[in-house]
């Protein structure tokens, strides 16, 4: 099959790619977006069957439009959210080509540009675009051996409790996913061992209105850089069963064992560090941190937002704070299964630029890769804090657009009464 050309190629149809192609048009560039699957199919079949998004629908959503049948301050079901981004692509007219994997992209020799090979064909392209997102490569540490007795799966594998033998659970991970995936499986009667590590707990709601909200109007979301040694520090916080505060303290009184950052496996028992009380006790800092701030920020700007002095009431720490279990002999205690929420790495193995670190890791400002017509989209502080969030996303594919425009307006550029150095793509 003869090569295709294009300006510019996108890889992945999610919400980084879906909001790239909404900019890319704006600035006329002409373009194609290739997802293998389908439009936001990570939302579809890697998470779990009862998430929801994390932010509030009025918040976590592109500006060009809003969640139907559902209400501003509920939180959107995965398969909401996927179809949401389907229908924002048909609203934008966006150019993807679902079904298509791209097998690799390399730079053209002595000409422009890059060979894209593809499922169905190479594509002669300008500019390509990572739009692939972070969450590429679920990450298990090799702690614990393989074996016929215990179930081991990442989160992104988990559906439901009933996916599970019967038995008891160790939830490595108290992010998110891993907080809301523990509560899940006690709720259908397991027992639950949760794993928790140094982490962020935001108040899902404080003085009337949204962590979101909050974050927004102190700032924080644009924060350029997390804070040093914060780089990998997950967030607790959960918009399950209409969004609640995520308190370690409660999970505990609801007959989860609370154990600490998970650190090696010999012979069938797991050990513990014995960090717990600190982990809880930094969460707590933080979350104290931040209704200290909206406090100040209701008083400097005379707001009229109801006082809550009962979010300031911590409980008790439950024994398992107090007395840490610091081994756990698997077998014995009946576990079968355990469910790794230890996160992603990315893996650009089809990307053979010379855009990466010694650690395999995207060398980019703001998405503008290191090496010239490569972009990333789609990144964890791409840009600033709130990357991560939908919103973010499409505010970083402007940024990238962008500087694609500015570019193009260089290669276009003809010289006094000399045709232009670079050929078109495309035309």
């Amino acid at each position: 099959m003869p090569s295709q050309e294009i300006e510019a190629v996108v890889v992945g149809g999610g919400q980084a790619g879906i909001a790239m192609s909404e900019h890319l048009s704006e600035h006329r560039v002409p373009h194609v977006v290739l997802e293998r699957h389908r439009i936001a199919e990570r939302w579809r079949s890697e998470r779990w069957d009862s998430l929801v998004a994390n932010g509030p629908a009025w918040h976590d959503r592109f500006p060009g439009l809003e969640f139907t049948d559902l209400d501003p301050d509920a939180f959107a079901s995965k398969e909401q959210v996927a179809d949401y981004f389907a229908a924002y692509a048909e609203k934008i007219g966006a150019p993807v080509r679902c079904g298509v994997e791209v097998t690799s992209v390399r730079r053209n020799a002595g000409r422009p540009g890059f060979r894209v090979e593809t499922s169905e064909g190479a594509i002669e392209a300008r500019y390509v675009v990572a739009a692939t997102g972070p969450f590429q490569r679920p990450v298990i540490p090799p702690i614990v051996p393989d074996g016929p007795d215990l179930t081991q799966i990442h989160s992104s594998g988990y559906r439901n409790p009933a996916q599970l033998p019967d038995g008891a659970v160790l939830v490595v991970g108290s992010g998110s996913s891993g907080v809301q995936i523990a509560d899940e499986l006690r709720a259908s009667g397991r027992r639950v061992y949760l794993s928790v590590g140094p982490h962020d707990r935001p108040p899902r709601s404080y003085r009337d209105r949204d962590f979101v909200w909050w974050l927004g109007v102190l700032g924080k979301w644009e924060a350029s850089a997390p804070p040093r040694g914060a780089e990998h520090v997950t967030i607790a916080v959960s918009g399950a069963h209409g969004g609640h505060t995520v308190d370690f303290r409660t999970l505990a009184e609801r007959g989860i064992t609370l154990v600490g950052r998970t650190d090696s496996c010999d012979g069938g028992v797991m050990r513990f560090a014995p960090d717990l009380r600190d982990n809880i006790a930094a969460g707590d800092a933080n979350y104290l941190a931040l209704l200290d701030e909206a406090d100040a920020y209701v008083e400097c700007n005379g707001l009229d937002l109801p006082e809550e002095p009962g979010a300031r009431v911590l409980g008790a720490d439950p024994r398992s704070v107090t007395d840490p279990l610091l081994e756990l002999d698997l077998a014995a205690a009946g576990v079968t299964s355990i469910v790794w929420a230890t996160g992603f790495t990315v893996d650009y193995g089809w990307l053979r630029v010379d855009a990466f670190d010694e650690n395999g890791r995207p060398r980019h400002h703001r998405g503008v890769s290191a090496e010239p017509g490569v972009y990333f989209m789609g990144l964890p502080w791409q840009s600033r804090r709130g990357s991560s969030f939908i919103w973010g996303a499409w505010h970083d594919a402007r940024y990238v657009a962008d500087h694609i425009a500015i570019q193009r307006s260089y290669a276009e550029y003809k010289g006094p009464g000399s045709p232009t150095p670079f050929p078109p793509f495309g035309k």
